[in-house]
């Protein structure tokens, strides 16, 4: 037989498991947002190596990268100006509680793999604040590169279209691994 009771009850016990990985990804597999997926979509991997060889091919689509902020300044129109040290996300976050995912943070190697400069409009929250984007921030970003490069490094520059962020701390790298649970 079928009471209100019991349904309340199933409705209760299917939302428990509906759950957003929040802004900062706390689930154990990398959980982009819609936006994201949106933005990412039909974009490739930036591989510095293949950059290098075919920087011409790769200006023509849009990449998608994550980096650590090494640096951030002003840039033209109002934009922000990141220098990142770019970064492989890892297949699994690490979680210092294996039965709770709120434990759980955006994982990324230990080692960089070149570094890119970031031209971007900010939201305000990233702009400034407690946890706006500064040195030690992961970004993921996707954008197209320019034939411009940084007068200081000539590492190239992308101009981004999307971007995700996370503060210090909020994310873990793969050192974090004697500490943390995959």
């Amino acid at each position: 037989m079928w009471r209100p009771s019991t349904a309340l009850a199933l409705l209760l016990f299917g939302t428990a498991g509906c759950r957003s990985a929040g802004p900062y990804g706390y689930a154990a597999q990398y959980t982009a947002t819609s936006d994201e997926t949106s933005a990412a979509s039909g974009a490739r991997e930036y591989d510095p190596v293949m950059y290098a060889r075919e920087a011409e091919a790769w200006r023509k689509t849009r990449s998608v990268l994550f980096g650590v902020v090494t640096s951030r300044a002003p840039g033209p129109g109002g934009a922000a100006y990141l220098t990142l040290k770019v970064r492989k996300l890892e297949t699994r976050n690490l979680c210092s509680n294996a039965n709770d995912e709120d434990t759980c943070r955006v994982t990324v190697s230990d080692r960089d793999f070149g570094v890119v400069h970031e031209l971007g409009k900010l939201r305000p929250d990233d702009d400034m604040g407690e946890h706006s984007i500064g040195v030690g921030s992961l970004v993921r970003a996707v954008g197209i590169f320019g034939e411009d490069v940084d007068p200081a490094d000539g590492a190239p520059i992308m101009r981004a279209s999307f971007y995700r962020h996370w503060p210090r701390y909020f994310y873990v790298t793969r050192s974090s691994a004697d500490l943390m649970r995959q």
